[in-house]
């Protein structure tokens, strides 16, 4: 397919070519592709058509048929997170403020936005950067971007008409909404979840002749940890939105899930590079070669820059994207010899003890693979002596004395904890990401 078609095209040609074949399931109830097509261009009547993006905050099901409605009315879709800040961020700290609704507004400082929204000829989809590591960013993806990346995803994994995706991500993050598109293009069917639920997840894949699966870590954690075994229709789990560690990835494999360790985000339309279980032996942070047509450098700072067709438009405030089209990352990586990529972590993480620079996820991984750790983050507090003391925060059984043994062993000095806080669990957003905020906080708490 030499032309770049939009969902909805995709939707109408899988209800040309495959009228009966189911493309929705949702809590219960399936929608065949003529069906799904059919409620989709009447809810498009309603929302009607123009320039402006359609903001929605709804539930998934909801986010779901705007998602192709917006699409029918060539209308950008922005679909917003429950109980999320109505403002982001632009140059300089400038606020730009949305409302939710049928129309939407926009102010910095109670004055109009500078790039008016009636602008946005080529846009097909907002999403609204998390926060996790910063302040939140709107991204621009036009049909070109999104449709390169379920391209070249299908090829990759691959998918095909019959085949079933379980999306338990939220559809107001790129991840969920990348589903969409893929199984749009391919015919393929979506079984939605509204939000994640390990008993949930490890029913449907009981019941349905799911194919393919999309899990952060800490979703395939619970998995492995509830026993829940894969079926033997699955194929792919792609992982992303957080690193795999060594243990999670040898206690899942070893379980029969089919894992395809990826690296991506909302600026390059989600999956931009998949390390798939035939190239050779795996190591924590490696994520795989970059999807085709695609370019990966690495900066004299160790920042990964990246380049191709699923590369945002810009943010909607402005800048993302250099002359001469390099997106360069907030994270760290390392290419090998054979253009595999190895994600370290983000760059704003980095911190300094001792002298020396220390990632978090370095310390992460060790102690991720202590007996009784099922779950592990690093932080850092600012400290006269060390630059940055480092705070470990554990869920689980181990006791501290077993935790600083595993870690003398396996790190540096310089990398080993000098506080460790116990938790019931870690802070993480809908999709999976640790909120290193959050983290900052919890590490003033007493230590263990």
């Amino acid at each position: 397919m030499a032309d770049h078609f939009s969902l909805a095209q995709h939707l109408q040609n899988a209800a040309t070519e495959h009228p009966a074949a189911p493309a929705l399931l949702y809590d219960g109830k399936i929608w065949t592709f003529v069906e799904l097509l059919a409620e989709c261009q009447a809810l498009a009547e309603q929302i009607g058509q123009g320039p402006q993006p359609l903001v929605k905050l709804a539930d998934t099901i909801q986010l779901a048929h705007h998602a192709y409605a917006c699409s029918l009315k060539n209308r950008p879709f922005w679909p917003v997170a429950p109980r999320a800040s109505n403002c982001f961020y632009g140059s300089k700290g400038s606020r730009y403020f949305y409302t939710p609704g049928t129309r939407i507004s926009f102010s910095v400082r109670s004055k109009p936005l500078p790039n008016t929204i009636s602008a946005l000829t080529d846009v097909a989809l907002i999403i609204s950067t998390s926060g996790s590591e910063g302040q939140p960013r709107a991204v621009l993806l036009g049909n070109v971007q999104l449709d390169s990346a379920a391209a070249a995803s299908n090829k990759c994994l691959p998918l095909a008409p019959g085949d079933l995706w379980l999306n338990c991500l939220p559809l107001y993050h790129i991840g969920g909404q990348a589903i969409l598109w893929r199984c749009a293009r391919a015919a393929a069917g979506v079984l939605l979840h509204e939000g994640y639920n390990v008993d949930a997840v490890a029913r449907d894949l009981q019941r349905h002749p799911v194919t393919h699966i999309s899990l952060v870590p800490a979703m395939l954690a619970r998995l492995v940890e509830q026993k829940v075994k894969p079926p033997s229709t699955l194929r792919v789990s792609l992982i992303g939105g957080a690193a795999l560690s060594r243990t999670l990835y040898d206690k899942a494999m070893t379980a029969g899930w089919p894992l395809y360790p990826s690296y991506g985000m909302s600026e390059t339309s989600a999956q931009f590079a998949t390390f798939k279980p035939g190239d050779g032996a795996w190591h924590e942070g490696m994520v795989g070669q970059p999807m085709p047509n695609h370019e990966i450098r690495i900066n004299h700072d160790g920042r990964i820059v990246v380049r191709g067709p699923q590369i945002m438009l810009g943010y909607l405030q402005g800048g993302g994207i250099d002359r001469d089209g390099w997106l360069t990352t907030g994270d760290l990586g390392n290419l090998d010899a054979n253009g595999r990529l190895s994600v370290i972590g983000r760059a704003d993480d980095m911190l300094i003890s001792g002298g020396r620079n220390v990632h978090p996820l370095e310390i992460e991984s060790c102690l991720a693979a202590c007996p009784g750790v099922s779950d592990v983050a690093v932080t850092g507090l600012p400290d006269p002596v060390w630059g940055n003391l480092i705070v470990a925060l554990i869920v689980g059984t181990s006791g501290t004395n077993a935790l600083l043994d595993h870690a003398r062993q396996h790190l540096p000095n310089a990398a080993l904890p000098r506080k460790i806080v116990f938790l019931e669990s870690l802070p993480r957003n809908a999709a999976g990401k640790l909120e290193r905020a959050a983290l900052r906080r919890l590490a003033n708490a007493p230590a263990a």
